[in-house]
């Protein structure tokens, strides 16, 4: 089951997250699937944001628990204070 399920969360990341998350300079990478839980890299503009927490919990993890019922959990495995270049909206005047 987690092979199956693996793949069909990499279809989702392929399909829909990504190129939603591609917007802002980022990506997501499958780590691992186990137990039912999916462990994701972010990365690009993704990687040390500040909103990456809302995009994981709010926008990742909703999508793939709506998709895939079977799924758990959603854990982040991004090192986010190494990231380099994190999107940012322009400030307001």
């Amino acid at each position: 089951m987690s092979d199956d399920l693996k793949t069909r969360v990499q279809e989702l990341i392929d399909s829909m997250i990504n190129p939603a998350v591609a917007g802002h300079g980022g990506f997501v990478e499958l780590v691992d699937v186990q137990d039912n839980r999916v462990y994701l890299q972010m990365g690009g503009g993704c990687q040390g944001c500040g909103a990456a927490d809302v995009t994981l919990k709010q926008g990742i993890e909703r999508l793939i628990k709506e998709e895939l019922p079977e799924v758990a959990e959603v854990l982040d495995a991004t090192d986010h204070s190494a990231g380099s270049n994190p999107y940012s909206p322009p400030g307001k005047a």
